[in-house]
């Protein structure tokens, strides 16, 4: 979400008439599409909403097979004119990007760690050295090999045994991830016969070397909910060691960083369970570490014979750290740590031997603060922009003084930095390559400026663009947010992204409410009750960069996928006069529909972030600004949507039944556009460089609209 300069200023003049005569000159010649309306009448609360396409749900109906097809068709129709400059964007952007790249390696457990792509190839080789970087390189998994005959692959959850000798691993080959697991002897490459069907694709081995913990899903629901134990060589079905019956919780399995104690979890919105056991003798019954208390959240971390506990307890919005004996794990025995700040985010830690690494978040930033055990003054790494991310990454050795940590900003390609905590000596290990010897850092303007809310509050807004900008409402710009679940919109450099900054786009992230951008207030008061909060300050934000001319409603694009996706069809309800054009993402548009929908994946978990509409004042609220349930008649920006028709968590039919109504009630001629991939799920094509040939048919989207055509 996420490069010559051609832009020419005859080009910005006609771009809107340029589109508007492309639009009504192929839409003279192409049957627009048009989904049978079937009315269901649906009532809650004694509120009726009729629903005219509620048959697009069901996926196995050859009838709305056909109609998805017959969007793609009209796409790919109204869009032939663009396709070479698709195919030219996919090769620029690919063209920057180091084929025969590898991840910098990292040390566990006596190997380095490796994972390689090889030139023309799409997946990634996963691979292993022991004891030097010298030594002869071990192929764990080859997924170019294992991707054939696939139309869509994903490897994940490798874990190695203590031993060194067997490795889990899981494969999705439809995109819903719905994993199977199995295990590969790593001394023999042998894969053995063993497959776990319906796991979420992790995998945690005891030190015993043969008992592995996984996780499995419910069928219907895909709601993580049982844990299981399976031994090596046993011909005893697999344990169910936890099951996790309140639907609102998912749970899963992991070991310490310690390596002591294997640890359950379970988890809602707002509240968090741990149960705990340890790691050398997994055939004994777990022990709940702090029974869940409705709004107590809290993380454990293990070292020495402490727990360290991450918990918003006592009220502490923004968290705080304690520390509890761990014999003794009861929240009446936790102590405070670092306490709680009105001001300052905690967002994690990472232990180690010696330091304590604490992620924290201030005015909107990130930073790392190093904490010695043994007493000495700590300190936080320095950072200087206002539009970067730092976090920490693969820290798998607890007995080191080298943190290892990734910086980027919107400008500057991403670093992968070892610092000895210690010396305060720092190595960058490696700095992602933008081949192609045009790429100049310096060539571009980062900035962050603030916009004002509705109600007064000041909204932050990343943005990067090309020196020389002027600020004269004729810039092409993207606005890109998301909102929700608490996640946090870094600012993050793209090199495919340079393919419209070099063609006169400003590119800018929305830090907006329902995120925890700014702390968990930011959060709190853009969720439940205060949703629309989210679409009103991108709506603010919106204003905010017309009214300071870097662009105008003719050339103002916006962006957002799944509840992203959700604020897109919200803002172009509220708003549609702000844009010219925006693309949904896998949008999640239909949220009465699929909150009453228990049976959907993902639903019942969700509604500490949405409300339960059972509840008539929650189902009040969704209804105000639910997408499907408010588009009206009235004029909205040209539009892509996009989606896949195996999506686990937005299902395809809400985007289709959105894109349906709109066609059928909207009042002008703009384009609209439903895309979906028949293979892929909510993350898109699988393979390195596929999900670059979807990027480019969003990127030549803005482009066309914009009367660039090269």
């Amino acid at each position: 979400m996420k490069k010559i300069i051609v832009l020419a200023a005859v080009c910005i003049t006609f771009a809107s008439s340029y589109s508007q005569k492309i639009e009504k000159k192929m839409t003279h010649n192409i049957p627009t599409p048009s989904a049978p309306i079937k009315p269901v009448t649906l009532e809650k609360h004694s509120d009726k909403r009729i629903d005219n396409y509620f048959w697009l749900n069901d996926r196995e109906n050859p009838e709305v097979i056909n109609y998805l097809n017959q969007e793609n068709a009209y796409y790919e129709q109204m869009t032939a004119h663009t396709k070479q400059f698709q195919t030219d964007l996919f090769e620029e952007m690919k063209s920057r990007i180091k084929e025969d790249d590898a991840s910098v390696p990292y040390l566990y457990n006596g190997y380095y760690y490796i994972t390689r792509f090889e030139k023309g190839k799409n997946y990634p080789i996963y691979s292993r050295k022991k004891g030097s970087l010298a030594a002869a390189e071990e192929i764990m998994f080859d997924c170019n090999a294992l991707a054939e005959g696939h139309t869509y692959f994903n490897l994940a959850g490798v874990s190695i045994s203590p031993d060194n000798k067997w490795a889990s691993f899981s494969i999705d080959t439809v995109g819903r991830r719905i994993y199977t697991l199995q295990i590969k002897n790593l001394e023999t490459g042998a894969i053995l016969a063993d497959k776990i069907d319906n796991t979420t694709g992790g995998g945690t081995w005891a030190n015993d070397n043969k008992t592995l913990f996984y996780t499995r899903q419910d069928k219907k629901t895909l709601r993580s909910d049982k844990v299981y134990k399976h031994t090596l060589g046993s011909k005893s079905a697999d344990k169910l060691i936890y099951n996790e019956k309140d639907d609102t919780f998912s749970t899963f399995v992991y070991k310490e960083k310690s390596k002591k104690y294997i640890v359950i979890g379970s988890s809602s919105t707002l509240t968090s369970e741990y149960r705990i056991v340890s790691a050398d003798k997994p055939n004994e019954e777990f022990k709940v570490f702090q029974p869940r208390v409705r709004g107590l959240e809290y993380s454990i971390s293990h070292y020495g014979t402490d727990f360290y506990i991450v918990t918003n307890k006592d009220k502490a919005t923004n968290f705080k750290l304690m520390k509890t004996p761990e014999k003794a794990t009861g929240q009446e025995n936790w102590k405070d740590l670092i306490p709680h700040r009105d001001n300052v985010l905690l967002e994690d830690i990472e232990i180690f031997k010696n330091y304590l690494v604490v992620e924290e978040r201030t005015n909107g930033l990130n930073v790392l603060r190093i904490m010695a055990w043994n007493g000495e003054p700590e300190y936080y790494l320095p950072f200087e922009s206002e539009t970067y991310t730092v976090y920490t990454t693969s820290n798998v050795d607890f007995d080191t003084d080298v943190l290892r940590y990734g910086y980027q900003s919107m400008a500057t390609p991403a670093s992968i930095i070892d610092f000895n905590m210690k010396t305060k000596a720092k190595e960058v290990l490696k700095e992602q390559q933008v081949l192609g010897g045009k790429f100049d850092k310096n060539n571009y303007t980062e900035e962050r400026v603030w916009a004002t809310a509705q109600d007064g509050t000041k909204i932050p807004i990343s943005m990067v663009y090309r020196k020389g900008l002027k600020k004269d409402g004729k810039n092409p710009l993207l606005l890109y947010a998301y909102g929700s679940y608490g996640a946090t919109m870094d600012a993050y450099f793209s090199s495919s992204r340079l393919s419209l900054l070099d063609r006169g786009f400003v590119y800018a992230i929305a830090h907006i409410r329902g995120g925890e951008d700014m702390g968990r207030e930011w959060y709190e008061n853009g969720k439940l009750l205060h949703k629309k909060n989210t679409f009103t300050d991108y709506i603010d934000c919106s204003k905010f960069v017309i009214a300071e001319k870097y662009t105008s409603p003719e050339h103002l694009y916006a962006e957002g996928g799944s509840a992203g996706g959700l604020l897109m069809g919200a803002v172009v309800n509220m708003a549609p006069e702000l844009y010219h054009g925006v693309i949904a993402q896998v949008p999640f548009v239909d949220v009465i529909t699929t909150m009453l929908d228990d049976t959907i994946p993902l639903t019942t978990g969700e509604y500490d972030e949405w409300g339960n509409p059972n509840d008539k004042e929650y189902y009040d609220y969704m209804k105000s600004y639910s997408p499907y349930d408010n588009v009206t008649a009235q004029e909205y920006p040209n539009l892509l949507v996009t989606t896949g028709l195996h999506d686990s968590q937005v299902q395809y039919w809400e985007p289709a039944k959105w894109v349906a109504k709109l066609r059928a009630v909207k009042t002008e001629n703009n384009l609209l556009f439903l895309d979906t991939n028949m293979d892929a799920g909510h993350g898109g094509a699988s393979g390195r460089f596929e999900a670059l040939k979807e990027l480019a048919k969003e990127y030549t989207f803005l482009l066309d609209l914009e009367g660039i055509q090269k």
